[in-house]
């Protein structure tokens, strides 16, 4: 089945806290993946940050306002037990547990409830609403990864509609970014100087110079087939060269990928989206408008004492 979201998550691990023992977060999660029939694809699928786990984090979130509610409490570190309150709400046998459900409970008001600062600004809990399927660290992902894909889209298009000798620029800024040719002054010869047998450029792999990589950094409308890449790895042997880049503004053909993955020569294919992905990563071209950060209790400073 798809994994549940995190409100029907809620009634099962209440369920399974019913009798009354400490249990971790991480017993949970297997007992609900056993009880919801997950696969191991499932189980595995991650958050578009790929930071955690889709499954696990939905426990969490259904821990959470379950916890919010009065209807689990943390004796102890990453561990949870039912209290009298939530003994009861299994006493009444209901069908199901979701947002709708907790607003009966006093707690899960309180957790809801829009505090003023003195200041008058208001500070409004990270609460989903009844409808949702997503957990707020989910739906705050995923409009993350929404924006950065409009971002990406934009950057490519201002890419397209610039001048060769900004898009040769902009790579050698975005190589120095990532590490490599060391100074931006010491890469500025990287791209466009050499213009020899299908290279565009050279530049140092790191700031003491022990490897050289040859660039080749061409804007494309089309799809960059593999003659296209068989002529730069030959104009890389022909330099005894060991390394190379080939930057596109399109995207390459299967057949280009699959033979830079059979040949002893190590070259890496860069397109338009790996291109404007790394542009983002590495702050070419872009600039911060805001910035947010998730915040979680540090326990450890409270186990101090």
């Amino acid at each position: 089945m798809a994994i549940p979201d995190f409100q029907t998550i809620m009634l099962p691990l209440l369920q399974f806290a019913g009798d009354g023992k400490e249990h971790s977060i991480h017993e949970a999660h297997d007992f609900l993946a056993d009880y919801f029939k997950l696969t191991p694809e499932e189980v595995n699928e991650t958050l578009p940050s790929g930071v955690q786990k889709r499954f696990y984090n939905r426990v969490g979130w259904a821990r959470t306002y379950l916890k919010k509610s009065g209807l689990l409490t943390s004796p102890r570190r990453t561990y949870f037990q039912i209290t009298e309150q939530g003994k009861q709400v299994l006493a009444e046998n209901p069908s199901k547990i979701d947002m709708r459900y907790l607003e009966r409970f006093p707690e899960y008001q309180a957790f809801k409830k829009t505090h003023h600062k003195e200041d008058g600004e208001s500070e409004i809990a990270v609460v989903a609403s009844a409808e949702s399927h997503k957990t707020p660290q989910e739906a705050l992902e995923e409009a993350y990864q929404e924006m950065r894909e409009t971002l990406a889209q934009e950057l490519l298009q201002k890419v397209m509609e610039s001048p060769p000798s900004f898009f040769e620029r902009l790579v050698v800024e975005l190589l120095v970014a990532m590490g490599y040719g060391g100074s931006l002054s010491d890469a500025a010869r990287a791209v466009g100087q050499s213009g020899d047998e299908g290279i565009d450029g050279i530049i140092d792999e790191d700031r003491l110079g022990l490897d050289t990589i040859y660039i080749q950094a061409k804007k494309w409308q089309g799809t960059v087939s593999r003659p296209e890449i068989q002529k730069f790895v030959g104009a890389l042997q022909g330099k005894r060269a060991r390394k190379g880049i080939f930057i596109t503004t399109s995207n390459f053909s299967k057949g280009a990928r699959e033979y830079v993955s059979r040949i002893d020569t190590k070259v890496v294919l860069i397109d338009g989206r790996r291109l404007t992905e790394y542009m983002i990563d590495y702050n070419v071209g872009v600039s911060t408008v805001n910035r947010y950060e998730i915040k979680r209790v540090d326990t450890d400073y409270f186990e101090n004492e």
